[in-house]
């Protein structure tokens, strides 16, 4: 068993701390913005980089917006009430998940409608380095002591600072799952670069799927929030965007008709 003694704070310089959590989602998007530029490169027809870079923009603010008012308003609005303060101290941690996919979604959504473009080219990209973000997070997670498990006896059980009993570094298991989704994505966004094998659209949505599937197994070992029907708010929320996936996949898993013509034509 492990007792959790790490320090949130990377570096402190007088009143100034940077922590470990702060510089992860800076360093993430840094990262993640050069990744999808660079997988951009390889689409053909190739996208306006300037554009995209503008809607990324949009893209991780909304993201922001969205992740932080999907955890005051559903996780832990009376801490907020009571600390307003806190509000804006994301690099005390409290980001939602599904909250930064759906804020996300709708700035970049909301900014390739203005300028009519197509969403589903650029959410396909964004996704690969959004799973490699999560991954990292969920580690700042883990130093933070944060988001822990359910306790347990296991012999890799945490004991976290301030929490009774050890617990699951279920961080860290949300984690490894987040690693795997990157690795799966990013194998088959490279292999689609040479030859389309399905529509636009549908790495997003294998994103999702793969993402919501892990989460609410994972679920089962970290320490819920509240239950509903005795399934935790992340389960729930997982559980509705499974069951939306699955068919809008199995629609978008083959070309459309034109893609299969061109491609005989070039053959």
């Amino acid at each position: 068993m492990f007792i959790d003694n790490l320090n949130p704070v990377f570096l402190r310089v007088g009143a100034v701390e940077i922590r470990y959590y702060g510089l992860v989602m800076s360093l993430g998007v840094l990262f993640g913005i050069g990744m999808i530029m660079a997988l951009a490169r390889k689409k053909k027809p190739a996208l306006d980089e300037d554009a995209l870079f503008e809607a990324l923009f949009y893209m991780v603010l909304f993201g922001f917006i969205g992740a932080r008012l999907d955890h005051i308003l559903l996780h832990d609005t009376m801490f907020y009430l009571t600390h307003p303060f806190e509000i804006i101290a994301v690099w005390h941690g409290g980001m939602a998940a599904h909250g930064a996919f759906l804020g996300g979604f709708l700035g970049l959504w909301l900014y390739c409608r203005k300028k009519k473009m197509d969403v589903w080219k650029i959410a396909d990209l964004a996704v690969v380095p959004l799973a490699l973000g999560l991954a990292f997070g969920r580690i700042a997670n883990f130093i933070n002591g944060e988001l822990y498990g359910r306790i347990t006896s296991v012999p890799w059980a945490v004991k976290f600072p301030g929490v009774d009993g050890f617990r699951h570094p279920s961080q860290l298991y949300e984690s490894a799952t987040d690693f795997i989704t990157f690795v799966s994505l990013l194998i088959i966004t490279l292999k689609d670069s040479k030859k389309q094998r399905h529509r636009d659209g549908f790495i997003f949505w294998l994103f999702m799927f793969l993402y919501s599937t892990f989460r609410f197994f994972v679920e089962f070992f970290r320490e819920p929030d509240f239950l509903i029907l005795g399934l935790s708010l992340g389960q729930v929320t997982s559980l509705a965007i499974i069951t939306v996936s699955i068919p809008v996949l199995i629609r978008l898993w083959k070309p459309e008709h034109g893609q299969i013509k061109k491609r005989r034509k070039r053959k």
